[in-house]
């Protein structure tokens, strides 16, 4: 075989490597963002308004605020059951519930950094609120490094940073893998007959305890069925499990 030819086939069997070894870093800014969960189902008629809402995030793509949604599964039925529910999440919006003292969990549910957050439908009463938690002084800085994984999954690691001073009690690092551009064609229960859109669901997530000052936890989440990593983004958040506030939270886009 000519030496030219060899160098060529070298090259592009090493094109792959290179692609997997490309990594996409992001770090959190000099203000809190505000984490913005949505507890929602596709058997709930009230949350399509709600789901609407959450999507138009997408164009924004404003730092400051953190999108996320939880499909929960108690609005499961015979009739329609919702494809992104997921027992961890009707778990934990019941546990943020326990932590506020509410008495009954809802849906379609807004809380914004750890605080149920009704007034969501107001632009200006929501607007005035994420501007209040971006001039907190920030507690703890988030850095995410993620990179495509094997078989359409993504993997990476976050590290999460307190300021001096700031203790690591009661703190849980949470990670998450969302995805926008879903959609359901729903066939029955509440919502039947309708089509429902969706973007940044959690497909997937991992909680860790937080006990040092400086902390980088690895993650490598699974493709899920209809998972598309061009699409699939990774959110982060520092909680503090006894009062339920979100210190610290960011998001980073696909890493192509």
């Amino acid at each position: 075989m000519r030496p030219l030819i060899r160098w060529i086939i070298a090259a592009l069997a090493a094109v792959p490597l290179l692609a997997a070894a490309a990594e996409c870093r992001v770090a959190s800014g000099p203000g809190t963002a505000a984490l913005v969960e949505l507890y929602t189902s596709e058997g709930c008629s009230s949350c399509p308004p709600a789901d609407h809402w959450l999507s138009a995030f997408t164009a924004k793509r404003d730092p400051r605020v953190v999108p996320i949604a939880f499909h929960v599964q108690y609005w499961d039925s015979l009739a329609w059951k919702d494809r992104f529910g997921d027992p961890r999440y009707t778990e934990r919006q019941q546990a943020e519930g326990r932590v506020s003292g509410a008495r009954f969990v809802y849906t379609p549910q807004v809380i914004l950094s750890g605080r149920d957050f009704p007034g969501w439908p107001s632009d200006s009463g929501f607007a005035a609120a994420v501007d209040a938690i971006h001039h907190r002084h920030p507690r703890a800085t988030l850095d995410i490094a993620s990179h495509p994984a094997a078989g359409g999954g993504v993997a990476g690691t976050v590290t999460s940073t307190l300021i001096p001073g700031m203790p690591p009690t009661h703190l849980a690092l949470v990670i998450a893998a969302t995805q926008d551009g879903l959609a359901s064609r729903v066939s029955g229960g509440e919502n039947r007959g309708e089509h429902l859109a969706h973007d940044f669901v959690t497909r997937d997530i991992a909680i860790s305890p937080v006990s040092e000052g400086r902390t980088t936890r690895e993650f490598a989440f699974a493709p899920q069925p209809g998972g598309d990593p061009a699409r699939t983004s990774i959110t982060a958040f520092l909680q503090d499990t006894a009062t339920g506030e979100v210190i610290q939270a960011l998001a980073a886009p696909p890493c192509p």
